[in-house]
């Protein structure tokens, strides 16, 4: 019996950039009765407190809940009716300086031109970089249509990561791309939820969007995680729908 459900956000939980829908919350609702959960993604707390906070019940349930914003170098978890920040890894002004400057040059060589952008395009995230290439508030039509099968993300990745080797570089959301410390992401972030919550590697689950190689996610499943891919919220619903019934089952046995 598995004793944590991981999720990726964007793209898993909700689509790139939105708030959960109600069904979801719902899903999720009724898997924090019986299991704890966490959530890991690339977006920073201001994106968890939209995306996921502000349609899920605030109820005594979410003590079940660990949240891991920017690839799991922050970690927040609920105590005393609040979120509390246990750790952040955040870059020195050095470090953001050279990041920024070798994304734009990045950028520059891959020759990828974009007419028309939403928002920030580099966001300093404090522990986290993040280059959305049409901008962090792009219509979710726009972002679906850029890069679909992450070939224009993986050339990008590839020039990025001569620039700055001594960083980690991974694809995830729709458009975006993330850079961190070495060592520092969503394997990170799992073993630091073994650690904190006493759960051993074996007893969760790996839920993302992104678990192929070079993927944001693919370091949980390099972690050893049982881990489960899927294409979306529509997907996510359904295994979540699974997760739920096999542990209510497993439960009413034991």
């Amino acid at each position: 019996m598995k004793k944590l459900i991981v999720f990726d956000l964007d793209g898993t939980l909700a689509e790139s950039k939105s708030s959960l829908d109600a069904e979801m919350s719902g899903l999720l609702h009724d898997l924090l009765a019986i299991v704890k959960v966490a959530v890991i993604s690339g977006g920073g707390w201001p994106q968890f407190e939209k995306q996921l906070l502000s349609n899920l019940p605030h109820d005594e349930r979410l003590v079940n809940l660990s949240l891991l914003p920017t690839c799991g170098t922050k970690f927040y978890r609920y105590e005393s009716a609040d979120w509390k920040k246990i750790y952040s890894e955040d870059f020195t002004a050095t470090e953001k300086e050279k990041i920024i400057s070798s994304l734009n040059k990045a950028l520059e060589v891959a020759g990828f031109k974009v007419e028309k952008v939403w928002g920030e395009v580099i966001e300093d995230r404090g522990s986290q970089i993040t280059f959305s290439a049409l901008g962090q508030e792009a219509p979710l039509e726009e972002k679906n249509k850029w890069d679909p099968d992450y070939t224009k993300r993986k050339k990008i990745k590839a020039i990025l990561d001569t620039f700055i080797p001594e960083f980690s570089v991974r694809m995830g959301g729709a458009t975006s791309i993330d850079v961190t410390k070495p060592g520092i992401d969503k394997a990170y972030g799992i073993r630091k939820l073994r650690d904190l919550l006493g759960i051993s590697l074996k007893d969760m689950i790996y839920i993302g969007d992104a678990l192929f190689v070079g993927g944001n996610d693919y370091p949980a499943e390099e972690a050893g995680v049982d881990s489960i891919p899927v294409q979306g919220p529509h997907e996510t619903k359904r295994v979540t729908q699974a997760i739920i019934a096999c542990l209510a089952d497993l439960d009413q046995k034991a």
